[in-house]
């Protein structure tokens, strides 16, 4: 079959070269794709917002499966737009409509399905606005740390945590009156603060049925010793140590399982992945989030770790046979760690010369910010490498991780050097 990945990161990146691992793939098209997936497949110069043109290639092409990777076009519409076409009705497409991404798109809306449907989360507000004196008194009310984040999308750089009321009530001025984050900060959503430790557990489902993929931790900050600023993610280890048999277990039943249920409830129909942003919290997970998406890095690590057929998964949701589809998970370690640009997440410079890449010795190096010109790779974002290996322990894959990272050279790249410290 012919397949059209949408996305540009590393995140599809990874999807496309595990899609090129399946016997059922004739064509894989990745818009618009990266010099990374083109190694797998053929880039096509199409935004992911132009949904016109997506259904025009996928028409032309004959495209059987729509993979959609990352958040925007999810929460925009995409699969809506691409349903509404009768040309497009057997085409198979991963990835849930715009009511269901609300669920990402929306923290209000998130935070309302969890509590209408008993699933734990830390104590809430939402305000706007309007109703900035409540939002203040609400802060008032609650012990520091305080949690703010932005209602709408905001690139994973949405939340901000301060430890002081002065600085809180700032931050929520900043969010609602000055735009600190554009149209994404029009509501505020206020949490009480979870002392624990995150992780990220991901599903694909159906909307009935789910397969639970492998579970990964990622590093948000960008100074060591998780310091700094957020950013979109500088490392990830999969599979974790502290989510055992007893804590999965709980995450399935307390969490996963009411999702899905909610879902079905709320008449909400849903196919694609699920990321559940998790806090353990003294042995009990918490949601602190839900992505519609696959997670970025946590892909360059759970890809690698899915020995089944990738597509085998997809078409089971295509013809509802997903509870029938066998997932096989690698019990190695994979990890991954990000390479970015001097000054990430703050002002950054593009087009610096990558040199390094055809010395790496048993890892793979997933391409998020890179672009080619003249046969040269050049940086082109943030994040810009991630460097994912396997290994029998997780001091293992990060050994080999760390060696190749080492191997990769231009100006001002920076990495951190303590990624699954905090597990051992």
């Amino acid at each position: 079959m012919n397949v059209l990945i949408i996305g540009s990161g590393g995140r599809e990146h990874a999807l496309t070269w595990k899609v090129a691992q399946s016997s059922h793939v004739q064509n894989i098209f990745i818009a618009p794709g990266n010099p990374g997936t083109s190694q797998h497949g053929h880039n096509v110069p199409i935004d992911p917002m132009d949904f016109k043109a997506i259904a025009e290639f996928i028409v032309e092409h004959d495209v059987e499966m729509v993979i959609i990777g990352p958040e925007a076009p999810l929460v925009g519409g995409l699969r809506d737009f691409l349903e509404s076409k009768k040309d497009l009705s057997k085409v198979t497409i991963i990835g849930p409509g715009k009511v269901a991404a609300q669920l990402e798109g929306s923290k209000d809306f998130a935070k309302s399905f969890m509590v209408r449907h008993h699933i734990p989360t830390a104590k809430y507000g939402s305000f706007d606005n309007a109703n900035l004196q409540e939002g203040i008194a609400f802060l008032k009310t609650m012990k520091p740390p305080y949690v703010l984040k932005a209602d709408g999308l905001a690139a994973g750089k949405g939340v901000v945590i301060v430890p002081e009321l002065a600085a809180a009530e700032e931050t929520l001025k900043d969010m609602l009156v000055r735009k600190k984050f554009g149209k994404a900060g029009n509501v505020v959503v206020i949490e009480e603060f979870l002392n624990g430790i995150e992780l990220s557990v991901f599903v694909l489902t159906d909307g009935k049925h789910y397969k639970i993929l492998p579970e990964a931790k990622d590093y948000k900050r960008i100074g060591e010793g998780d310091t700094g600023p957020n950013t979109g993610g500088m490392g990830a280890v999969s599979p974790v140590p502290f989510a055992g048999t007893d804590f999965m277990m709980k995450v399935e039943e307390q969490i996963i399982q009411p999702t899905i249920r909610g879902l079905q409830a709320d008449g909400i129909a849903y196919e694609g992945f699920i990321f559940f942003g998790l806090m353990n919290v003294n042995g009990h997970p918490f949601v602190i989030e839900y992505n519609v998406r696959l997670g970025d890095p946590e892909t360059e690590v759970v890809m690698p770790r899915i020995k089944s057929d990738l597509i085998d998964l997809f078409e089971g949701i295509g013809n509802d046979t997903l509870s029938e589809s066998d997932l096989l998970i690698d019990e190695r370690f994979a990890t991954t760690v990000m390479i970015v640009a001097g000054g990430y997440p703050g002002d950054f410079e593009k087009g610096k010369e990558i040199t390094g890449l055809d010395q790496l010795e048993g890892s793979v190096a997933f391409h998020c910010g890179t672009k080619r010109e003249n046969d040269k790779i050049y940086s082109n974002g943030g994040r810009v490498l991630a460097i994912s290996s396997f290994g029998r322990t997780m001091e293992d894959a990060l050994a080999r991780s760390y060696t190749n990272a080492q191997r990769i050279k231009f100006n001002g790249m920076y990495y951190r050097k303590d990624i699954g410290q905090d597990l051992k």
